[in-house]
């Protein structure tokens, strides 16, 4: 019967493809639970492998080449999710499949942490397999009719689809702790719960969706700057030997700032948009569930309320600066929803502007205080993320100055730590220089500072120890200090309630 021996010619080719996913699935890190453990789970991921190769073997009509090509994406995820978990302590999601188109446009902030062999590895199996696959595999199209093999796609197409439904129906769902749910699930049934969930409703949980009055004491608004520094803590905190100047400015800040401390952010060594949300929106990791891990990609776009709304709607101009192409995580789309009248993104800068590969903070710095200046009577809020000390550091080479940031050598495999704190050094700068441009403005006027994430120094680490992920931030006006600073530490959902609150808008 031809259906049967269609069959009978790719049915091979599926078993050693499954058996072959079930070992590379083995060498992710973490790893698994086995496949026992995890029958449900086990059905989704034969399921979505099934459905690959039925795509595949649409398309070169091939099996053995089909499977090739299956086991070389797979390849190409486990090694992509071992990488991130290496760098950033956490595998790689279905929220990161857009990363690689953005590798492709912005390659120096991917391809170094994934590693030129990995690289060289992916390309080679995946050039082999299709160079070996069309040249020494026939066709099934010339072996069988083409209803035949349509039936026999059918057919395969219908077990996915069955190993789909009963392994969605009876696996655990998500609890969007990455490396728990890889452990639990495996990867594939991982991927699976949380594309469904992305799928699910969106509801806004912002505090900024209470209504709200302006205060009325008759007072001028005053002008509001925040400013999110890229990879910014205070690294004296974990590692002798540096040279306490490095953030005189930012202690001088401290010292007059109405409150300050430690910072808990939803992101390690990257992932800004987490950190940056979470101030803007007032929510929670928790609350905003698989939204967590790029709010851009949908939650925000629903327009929650948020920080920059609410200013808005007291009658402030809101601009966003952030030297880096709009498009990048689309906020180009997205902050116009969220209430920013202008962004000013890497086209408001010079090439001239960069300190290291990245526009520097001191151009930053004064971009905002030429706002500051022309701001007219409108009261003015101003939201940077900076881009200077963005990694990959260990691209960097020293300078002969660096030594200067320490008081004792660093130990040797410590460039890292010598190059961070160049750029640390030189947000302390920006630091100065906007309390000096909030200061020459009348009234009184506030800057909100903090640090998204702690930055990727994996060297740095192995030699001198992990830091615990907190940043730090402060909050400063321009007014004359009353008491003492309150220290305490704080989610980054809770700053700018905090900052509102201190500011009496709220």
């Amino acid at each position: 019967m031809p259906i049967r021996a269609c069959l009978e010619a790719v049915l091979p080719a599926a078993a050693v493809g499954l058996a072959l996913s079930c070992l590379l699935e083995g060498r992710l890190r973490p790893r698994p639970r086995p496949f026992r453990q995890r029958p449900a789970a086990a059905a989704i991921h034969a399921g979505l492998w099934l459905l690959l190769f039925c795509a595949e073997l649409l398309l070169f009509h091939r099996p053995w080449f089909a499977m090739a090509n299956v086991a070389c994406l797979q390849l190409l995820l486990v090694l992509v999710s071992n990488a991130k978990f290496a760098v950033l302590r956490e595998p790689f999601i279905f929220q990161d499949f857009e990363y690689f188109t953005d590798a492709i446009r912005h390659p120096r902030l991917y391809l170094p942490f994934f590693g030129l062999g990995n690289a060289l590895l992916a390309a080679v199996a995946f050039i082999s397999a299709l160079l070996a696959g069309l040249s020494l595999e026939i066709s099934l199209l010339t072996r069988f009719a083409l209803p035949v093999c349509l039936i026999t796609l059918a057919t395969l197409l219908l077990a996915a689809l069955g190993l789909l439904r009963l392994g969605a129906k009876h696996s655990p769902p998500a609890g969007f702790e990455p490396e728990a749910d890889l452990r639990r699930l495996g990867l594939a049934a991982s991927l699976w719960r949380y594309a469904e969930a992305e799928a699910g409703p969106c509801r806004s949980l912002s505090i900024y969706n209470r209504p709200h009055a302006p205060p009325d004491d008759g007072r001028p608004l005053p002008c509001l700057v925040a400013v999110q520094s890229e990879s910014f803590f205070d690294v004296r905190d974990h590692y002798p030997g540096i040279n306490p100047h490095v953030l005189a400015a930012y202690d001088g800040l401290k010292a007059e700032a109405p409150c300050y401390g430690k910072l808990r952010t939803p992101a390690w060594g990257a992932n800004t948009v987490r950190t940056e949300f979470g101030f803007l929106s007032g929510i929670s990791g928790a609350e905003l569930g698989v939204h967590r891990f790029n709010p851009y990609r949908k939650f925000a776009r629903r327009q929650p309320g948020n920080l920059t709304g609410f200013l808005k709607s007291l009658g402030y101009r809101t601009v966003c600066v952030h030297p880096y192409p709009a498009g990048f995580y689309a906020r180009d789309k997205v902050f116009p929803l969220l209430g920013f009248d202008e962004f000013i993104d890497i086209r408001g800068f010079a090439n001239s502007d960069k300190s290291g590969p990245f526009v520097g903070d001191a151009a930053v710095a004064e971009k905002i205080c030429a706002l500051l200046a022309a701001r007219g009577p409108q009261p003015l809020f101003v939201f940077a993320i900076t881009m200077e000390n963005h990694g990959p550091l260990h691209l960097e080479n020293l300078h002969p100055a660096d030594g200067l940031f320490h008081d004792s050598p660093p130990p040797a495999g410590c460039n890292d730590l010598s190059v961070y704190l160049r750029h640390l050094k030189n947000a302390d700068r920006m630091a100065a220089r906007l309390r000096e441009a909030l200061s020459g403005l009348a009234g009184e006027n506030w800057l909100c500072w903090y640090g998204d994430h702690v930055p990727i120094m994996a060297d740095v680490y192995a030699t001198l120890g992990m830091p615990d992920g907190r940043t730090d931030y402060l909050i400063w006006h321009s007014g004359a200090p009353a008491g003492g600073p309150e220290q305490a530490e704080l989610g980054v959902e809770d700053l700018g309630r905090l900052l509102l609150q201190r500011m009496g808008l709220i």
